[in-house]
């Protein structure tokens, strides 16, 4: 086995590559640089080395380092700055998909999120939020604009409606807490939600709220939140940091129509001798005919 080893200096001392691996050269360095990330090795705002000095120090080629500091930023661990280099930057916030607050999921992520209130008021709802909430146009709503930060870096600006008749909070309250967190206190609880996510590039405002260049790419969410008793009680727009946010989902794979009790193409197969009568399990060797007859 040939091996390449780093000889000085954090983060790449001790670093040991193995070329006969199957596992490619780049994805091995990325695995070590982001074990030195998480560990804290390398912190939120070091400086690496260029490519060819980190390509000499490994023993690799200069495309395999670029490949692997590529690796790293498209995974939100590293940014590249023009005419400063490539730094490490905070891990993405990484949500996954269900009914509950931001702010709810980052405390219990361990993050340390703050907000910042920038509106808090009543305003005629336009059509699509008296949709929205099954209001009349030109109802009163309660808008909240707020900008959520983890670790004192923004990361989401976030649009509420609620219905005037609902409920109403101070700054001071919506600061220091989500606002499910405080419906469940008022005993409105959020059950349900149609949720849409997409994505756009920022306005001015959006860029120079979230310290993101004009145009960047952002998250977009918009959800309808509905309450024990089937009410609309929240609109929402949001839109998240893209080099900040990830969204996480788990899938499960819906069942064939062959696996569906009742599914009589089922039973044709079973007596035509493709499964087995039992278990549904194919027979150790299938039978001549591959469409059972009559079929066609």
């Amino acid at each position: 086995m040939t091996m390449a080893r780093a000889a000085n200096g954090d983060p790449f001392e001790g670093i040991v590559l193995d070329r006969s691996s199957p596992m490619p050269l780049y994805f091995q360095v990325a695995q070590h640089l982001e074990a030195a990330i998480r560990v804290g090795r390398l912190t939120t705002g070091s400086r690496l080395d260029n490519e060819l000095r980190i390509a000499e120090t490994l023993g690799v080629s200069r495309p395999t380092v670029r490949a692997a500091l590529r690796y790293l930023v498209d995974k939100g661990l590293l940014k590249r700055r023009p005419g400063y280099g490539t730094v490490v930057t905070q891990e993405k916030v990484d949500r996954t998909v269900q009914l509950s607050s931001l702010y709810d999921d980052l405390v219990e992520a361990a993050k340390a999120p703050t907000t910042k209130v920038l509106r808090n008021e009543a305003v005629e709802a336009a059509q699509p939020v008296a949709t929205a909430l099954n209001l009349e146009p030109g109802q009163l709503v309660i808008f909240l604009e707020r900008l959520r930060f983890v670790d004192g870096e923004p990361i989401a600006l976030m649009h509420n409606y609620l219905p005037a008749s609902l409920v109403t909070f101070n700054n001071d309250m919506l600061e220091k807490h989500g606002l499910y967190e405080l419906l469940r206190v008022g005993g409105i609880r959020p059950t349900r939600a149609t949720q849409r996510m997409s994505a756009k590039n920022a306005t001015n405002a959006e860029a120079s709220h979230l310290g993101e260049p004009r145009r960047a790419a952002l998250l977009t969410m918009e959800r309808t939140t509905y309450d024990q008793l089937g009410r609309a009680i929240e609109f929402a727009q949001h839109v998240y940091r893209a080099s900040r946010y990830a969204v996480h989902t788990t899938l499960n794979a819906p069942s064939s129509r062959f696996e569906r009790a009742g599914n009589p193409e089922l039973a044709m197969l079973r007596l035509d001798g493709w499964l087995d009568p039992a278990d549904g399990s194919p027979p150790e060797r299938a039978p001549g005919n591959l469409v059972p007859e009559g079929s066609l």
